[in-house]
């Protein structure tokens, strides 16, 4: 029995214990608990661990850079036009709240990668690691838990939103793995028992004396750790923080500021989230695979992430909120500078990312592409350079190694180097 519960993976151990919260408490929530804390650095330049909190906006299907950030003339030039921004440089026509708001923001040019398929992609832009059968790599979210501890006492460091956990905890334990939120309207599932407290603490009572003679027997800390969740996750039901998952309680026309789609309740809950402490946050973005129709999908898709960034933007100022949340723009790959009849194919050599917050130039374009936006031309920044940058934003000792279980050692990015250049 013990070597048959040693081998279990992360995701099984996770797997397992959200099945035994769901039968014995009648709930699928799960909080984080606090992990090892290794202490950073001290802080190098004035943007080092200044952003204590992370908005991380995945666009996913691949967006375009020479339709939004990095407009061409010529052979490459799409359906839009150029539209100068406050901060003098252009992005396209389907950018407009985000032309005004571009004295806030960082454009980031010159991304390069080798990796043109989706789900691999994926992979790469939300872990800074290509994809290996032999190891699962962590999110940024599980490094800053690594590193800088659990960020709340009751809520998880990490949520997900608009999509699911994934891998999101890689080869860290799977406590550090992002709490899904798959709609922003319906904000967490099941976080309330339906027969009362009274009846959660008589079966937590009854389990752990079930429990304590495996427990006496098997002293390992996975076996530890499932007493832990079940008193971290009441702790999380009980709390009055739930609150922040709740965006109904934003007014009406916050909430429309935003967009009333997915993507952009997503941002305000984001928001909601970081307000209340939760240092990591995903929102994912569909709809940006692009090989037909892009004109349209621009006008659609691209109109509700220009709505809902530049809300972003102007709320987190507008609250105190921008220099201590570092926002970030992401996609898995760019797309091809020809404009191949109302579309364009996967081109991952040149894409665009943006920064906002957390100790970054405002109104700043950091690298270039050649004519065409097929290649960068200057400064390329390769997707573990990009985790790099913003995990030395958040403080993380870059340079400080983790060993995995299968014995190799990884660092915030694949030992990417961070452009301190980004940084006021």
């Amino acid at each position: 029995m013990s070597k048959r519960f040693r081998t279990l993976n992360a995701m099984s151990r996770r797997a397992f214990v959200e099945r035994c919260a769901l039968g014995a408490f009648g709930v699928s929530v799960m909080s984080a608990m606090n992990g090892t804390r290794a202490q950073a650095e001290e802080p190098r330049g004035p943007g080092f661990g200044k952003a204590k909190h992370i908005i991380w906006l995945r666009l996913a299907g691949g967006l375009s850079q020479i339709d939004s950030f990095d407009p061409k003339p010529g052979k490459s030039k799409g359906p839009g036009e150029p539209l100068s921004t406050k901060a003098g440089f252009q992005v396209t026509e389907y950018l407009p709240k985000t032309a005004a708001i571009a004295d806030k923001i960082c454009v980031i040019r010159s991304m390069t990668a080798k990796v043109g398929v989706h789900a691999d992609a994926q992979y790469v832009m939300r872990t800074g690691y290509e994809k290996r059968g032999t190891i699962v790599h962590p999110a940024m979210g599980a490094w800053c838990q690594h590193y800088l501890g659990a960020s709340h006492k009751t809520l998880p460091s990490s949520v997900c939103i608009n999509r699911p956990a994934g891998n999101g905890n890689g080869y860290f334990p799977a406590t550090y793995s992002p709490l899904p939120v798959l709609d922003p309207d319906s904000g967490l599932q099941y976080s309330a028992s339906p027969d009362g407290n009274a009846k959660l603490d008589s079966r937590l009572s009854l389990m752990n004396e079930l429990d304590r003679d495996f427990r006496d027997r098997y002293p390992d800390e996975n076996v530890a750790a499932y007493k832990d969740f079940y008193e971290s996750t009441l702790r999380l039901m009980r709390s009055s923080d739930l609150k922040g998952f709740d965006i109904d309680a934003e007014p009406r026309a916050v909430r429309e500021s935003y967009g009333k789609n997915k993507f952009g309740q997503g941002c305000l809950l984001a928001r909601r989230l970081a307000e209340s402490g939760v240092r990591f946050i995903e929102v994912e973005s569909k709809g940006w695979d692009m090989h037909n129709g892009l004109e349209n999908s621009m006008k659609e898709v691209g109109a509700q992430f220009d709505q809902s960034f530049a809300a972003l933007i102007s709320d987190l100022q507008s609250r105190g909120m921008l220099d201590s949340t570092l926002v970030a723009v992401t996609t898995e790959f760019g797309r091809k500078p020809s404009f191949e009849g109302d579309g364009r194919g996967h081109h991952p050599t040149s894409f665009c990312s943006v920064l906002a917050g957390g100790g970054v130039k405002k109104g700043f374009v950091y690298g270039s592409t050649d004519a065409l936006g097929a290649e960068p031309a200057e400064k390329p920044m390769k997707v573990g350079d990009l985790h790099a940058t913003i995990g030395w934003a958040a403080g993380l000792p870059l340079d400080q190694p983790v060993t995995a279980p299968n014995g190799r050692p990884f660092t915030v990015g694949n030992n990417g180097k961070p452009a301190l250049e980004v940084f006021a």
